[in-house]
């Protein structure tokens, strides 16, 4: 796991080493072991190493080919690269190293571009091949690891890498603000779009990579999450599963370096943990909340039964409001997840004893996990009616005022298309536009966003629709780019091995009916994790990572805070703020639970001042 920044040179004369130095120390938090640089007359690479596999001098990076015609940056891990490197050795490439970077240079060598179909892990790499002038970056097929990309130069300088803030160093890059991504966020909670918050710089997609050839550019997609079930009995999928996710659990244990895990109450964890039986696992909770908040008992419960030794951390609202500026400045761009609080300390807390954390993240996205997906009782005897008549009574529904009942008439009349957007909806729509100053009121719609996931799909069932916009949309945004900031915050490798590209070629076989029913969500993965767990862990709940923003919120000292930020000038340019400050009222005298609405607000307004107006 490491970071690496690049340009390819625009006009401008300026110090290439220095520059590529300056932009390498803003992310050493990424790799605190290492640095290398890579200059020539075209392109500029720089490199933070955090050694994992290999952990010699001669695996450090930029790696070179043997003539020295091919250079490479990676991060991140291939797990099949002991299978690929007696392959690229039979057709008689010769290694230097053992690390796994190394098979990435002569796979290219040998197959190409095309090389990265064979890939199996989490990785974002530049290849710079000198010789046809080419520049090949690439991004793993669930998006583990983020990759950036950029124009919006002075001078035509193409800029790329593992986080923003590393673009800001080059005397090139332009900072501005993307108004359009505000009004998507208050909605989803995290940065939607393709385009960042920073206007002009993107996120190369999952399982695409990038072209860049003579000044033309050309992007690819060569991996898709398509579901195409094939029945068979449920035991046979249950008995695949076992042996599909153990193996990939021993392939994400290889290292060099200690390895552990984190551990909540639930499933996804708790299976993962029985596999791998690391010495050590690593919870967190709440303090003052331990009976609403606080998974640790049941994680050191399991512990406990596997023989493993349990860290736990409980933590306070103080410590939490103390690091959330800290947390949206490794965050890049505003997260307001609650749940990437509890993260950045339990990353913390597993640093002092590993440098290598296996994790659950995915599991509920490939095998149907959340309540989303599962449709009540009272809905499933609603639907029978013929979609024309709940169509009808959804016209009559949306004239009345709220409630449960209308509420229910309108989503039973609705398509999954105009009902879900994903895992996280926080601001209702027209709420958002109400607050938001008639400059940021432009962005793209929610419906326009999902759209073009949904259009990819359009004749599969409710269930692996919604499924597919998370593992396309929710996932990458919001899940895994909280994994990989907070856990590389404090220099440790956070490995997930339900995102393990044979996990998802089984998972994409499995008939919805296995995934969802009556009975559960993820029904076919919790009977073969009842293989290895106790019963009452195969069968729990998702809990998620359930974070007292809103009690906290009722407290006045942070409702003061909240109020001051609110208040602010800066924040008068994005917000009405006198509405903004009437929900925060309303839920501070316990009128309303606005939660959610204070929180994603406030949380921009942390991040805009962090890289905007301190910066």
């Amino acid at each position: 796991m490491c970071g690496f920044i690049g340009y390819i040179n625009g006009t401008n004369v300026i110090d290439h080493h220095q520059t590529i130095e300056n932009m390498m120390n803003t992310i050493i938090h990424r790799g605190p072991d290492s640095g290398g640089i890579h200059s020539d007359d075209k392109v500029t690479l720089g490199f933070r190493r955090l050694s994992i596999i290999d952990l010699s001098d001669v695996a450090n990076q930029p790696l070179y080919s043997a003539d020295g015609n091919i250079v490479l940056v990676f991060n991140g891990e291939i797990f099949n690269f002991q299978e690929l490197r007696a392959d690229l050795i039979e057709k008689g490439h010769n290694f230097k190293t053992h690390s796994d970077s190394e098979v990435i240079i002569y796979g290219y060598v040998e197959y190409g571009v095309e090389f990265v179909k064979k890939l199996r892990g989490m990785f974002a790499f530049c290849i710079w091949d000198k010789k046809n002038d080419l520049q090949f970056i690439a991004r793993d097929g669930f998006g583990i690891k983020p990759l950036y990309y950029t124009e919006n130069t002075t001078d035509g300088t193409f800029i790329f890498g593992s986080e923003i803030k590393s673009f800001l160093p080059h005397p090139s890059f332009i900072k501005e603000l993307n108004k359009n991504a505000l009004r998507p966020y208050l909605t989803f909670q995290y940065s939607s779009m393709d385009e960042t918050f920073f206007k002009g710089v993107y996120k190369l997609q999952p399982a695409h990579y990038m072209l860049i050839q003579n000044g033309q550019k050309q992007i690819v997609q060569y991996w898709d999450k398509k579901f195409h079930a094939k029945e068979a009995p449920i035991e046979k999928y249950v008995e695949d599963i076992r042996t599909t996710v153990k193996e990939s659990v021993d392939a994400h244990q290889i290292s060099d370096v200690k390895v552990g895990s984190f551990l909540s109450g639930g499933i996804d964890s708790s299976y993962i943990t029985s596999l791998l039986r690391p010495d050590k696992s690593f919870s967190v909770g709440f303090s003052d909340y331990e009976d609403m908040f606080n998974e640790t008992n049941l994680a050191k419960e399991l512990s406990d039964t596997l023989n493993i030794q349990n860290e736990r951390k409980y933590i306070s609202a103080d410590e939490c409001f103390e690091a959330l500026p800290k947390i949206q400045w490794h965050m890049d761009e505003p997260q307001s997840n609650p749940s990437s609080v509890p993260l950045y300390f339990l990353s913390e807390l597993a640093s002092k004893d590993v440098t290598v954390v296996l994790s659950g993240e995915g599991a509920d996205e490939i095998f149907g996990g959340y309540s989303w997906y599962q449709n009540s009782g009272k809905m499933q005897k609603y639907e029978k009616i013929p979609f024309g008549i709940r169509k009808a009574l959804r016209g009559i529904a949306e004239a009345l005022p709220k409630n449960q009942y209308s509420n229910f008439l309108v989503k039973g009349g609705q398509t999954v298309e105009e009902r879900f957007i994903g895992e996280a909806v926080v601001w209702d729509e027209e709420d958002a536009l109400n607050v938001l100053k008639p400059d940021y009121k432009n962005g793209p719609s929610v419906k326009s966003i999902t759209k073009r996931i949904y259009d990819e799909v359009p004749g599969d069932d409710d269930v692996t629709k919604m499924q597919y916009l998370d593992l396309n949309l929710w996932m990458p945004g919001d899940i895994l780019l909280k994994a990989d900031k907070m856990s590389m915050a404090h220099s440790i490798e956070l490995r997930v091995p339900f995102l393990d590209k044979e996990v998802m070629e089984l998972a994409k076989n499995i008939p919805s009916k296995y995934r969802v029913n009556d009975i559960d969500t993820k029904y076919v993965l919790r009977q073969a994790a009842h293989q290895e767990l106790p019963e009452e862990w195969a069968k729990r709940p998702k809990l998620g990572f359930p974070v007292p923003i809103r009690h906290w919120l009722r407290e006045e000292k942070y409702y003061k805070m909240v109020k001051e930020m609110f208040t602010t000038d800066f924040a008068n340019e994005f917000f009405d703020t006198k509405q903004l400050v009437g929900y925060l009222d309303e839920h501070y005298e316990d009128k309303a639970n606005r939660g959610r609405y204070i929180w994603t607000a406030y949380v921009f307004l942390v991040w805009y001042k962090q890289f905007f107006v301190d910066m």
